[in-house]
């Protein structure tokens, strides 16, 4: 009997099927009321007692083996008639899944604070949430200034003495305030205005903001820094120029244009004609900025800059509506993929 039950274990193991039918004929040979399995159950009471312990140990190791091998035949069987009566070959690999991308303006970002980081600029970051006084009060903002006005500032309810942030400015105070100089740092960040959202512009984007302070610091060196910024992002032929201009922060104070990539500063509808586009503001730290966050203006003097991260992404890639950084069409983000 014994001898009965290895040949059929070695049997089991050789079964086939090759369709659903030959599966269940092989069910019903060895699992079925008739079946061989359930004939040798019925034997069981004529094995000898000394073999019984053996025989029944035996016994259930080939039921459980044909139960497992008959049913993995079923279901190879009925996959292979499902696969056959679909257009889809389940069986063929499936198809490569892309890669993802940088975001254009983590791109942007990231080659910003790279460049910095080659003449010594340290990354430093704040809270998107500011009181009055660092996101407008140090800064010299007078209290009348409509930066602080709701038309152009998303203020905490109940609170007006809090808001969020306006410009990454907040986070240079916090700096200043924590540490001596020489500070040389950029502040990245998102940041938050009231504005109408249209194709330039939008109530959420994004800033790099630059600070330098030590003994000695000129407008000249501002030139410098910007100028070597220009040519590292837009290519060695950018051309740079500075316009006078007003921030309550920097005295003097300037805008910063450059040399139209579009059209090689002949002059097109982008740069209106002109042959530059405006990037990034910029000018000295006024002396009230350093005072109010406790370092003596009479020994140290320092420069500032600030620009929109969208504003560069948008030259660069020749991007012209601001709303697409923000609608995460695949379209359009899947263009970045090897841009990094």
């Amino acid at each position: 009997m014994l001898e009965k039950v290895e040949k059929l274990l070695s049997e089991v193991d050789e079964l086939v099927a090759n369709t659903a039918e030959e599966a269940e004929q092989l069910r019903v040979k060895y699992l079925g009321t008739k079946g061989v399995i359930k004939a040798l159950f019925a034997d069981f009471k004529s094995v000898p007692n000394e073999q019984k312990k053996a025989f029944g140990e035996k016994l259930n190791e080939l039921k459980a083996k044909a139960e497992k091998k008959i049913n993995s035949l079923k279901k190879e069987t009925t996959f292979r008639v499902n696969s056959d009566n679909s257009d889809i070959d389940a069986t063929r690999p499936v198809n490569p899944v892309g890669t993802g991308s940088r975001h254009p303006l983590s791109i942007v970002r990231n080659e910003i604070i790279e460049i910095f980081s080659r003449i010594g600029f340290t990354v430093s970051e704040g809270p998107e949430i500011e009181d009055d006084f660092h996101n407008f009060t140090a800064l010299n903002f007078a209290e009348e200034h409509p930066a602080r006005d709701m038309q152009d500032t998303f203020f905490v309810e109940r609170n007006p003495d809090v808001a969020l942030r306006t410009h990454t400015s907040s986070v240079q105070v916090r700096v200043m305030e924590n540490g001596e100089p020489p500070i040389r740092t950029i502040s990245p960040g998102r940041v938050f205005r009231n504005e109408a959202i249209s194709a330039r512009a939008h109530c959420i984007f994004h800033q790099v903001e630059g600070l330098y302070i030590d003994k000695n610091v000129s407008f000249a060196d501002l030139k410098q820094t910007l100028l070597y910024f220009a040519k590292e992002m837009f290519g060695d032929k950018t051309e740079i120029r500075l316009r006078p201009s007003y921030f309550p922060f920097t005295e003097p104070s300037a805008e910063m244009d450059i040399s139209c990539n579009i059209c090689s500063g002949k002059g097109c509808n982008i740069c209106k004609y002109t042959g530059y586009v405006e990037i990034l503001g910029c000018g000295m730290v006024d002396p009230n900025v350093l005072e109010n966050c406790g370092i003596d203006s009479k020994e140290y003097t320092g420069y500032a800059f600030g620009m929109g991260i969208e504003r560069i992404a948008m030259l660069k890639y020749k991007v012209n509506d601001l709303r697409l950084f923000f609608e995460n069409d695949v379209r359009f983000l899947e263009q970045f993929r090897t841009a990094d």
